[in-house]
């Protein structure tokens, strides 16, 4: 089950693919059906991440997490 991380909620466009990039900040790139659009930031909230939770936009537009199943591995070259 996935938990809300971030109070700030992204109100998002059709022809855009939103993300939470490598900085903490929600991200969004233009899908390929949109030709004019661009790469910008757009929230103003920083998610700190931690190890073994996978971070997504949820449908609701706030930040989410869930644990991420690894049936017991751990990162490769450990």
């Amino acid at each position: 089950m996935a938990e809300k991380v971030s109070g700030e909620k992204v109100e998002r466009e059709s022809g855009y693919l939103y993300y939470l990039g490598k900085d903490g900040f929600v991200w969004r790139t233009p899908m390929r059906s949109n030709t004019r659009g661009r790469k910008s930031k757009v929230g103003n909230e920083k998610v700190r991440r931690e190890e073994g939770f996978l971070y997504f936009i949820d449908s609701k537009g706030y930040v989410a997490r869930a644990k991420m199943n690894r049936r017991g591995r751990g990162k490769k070259g450990r």
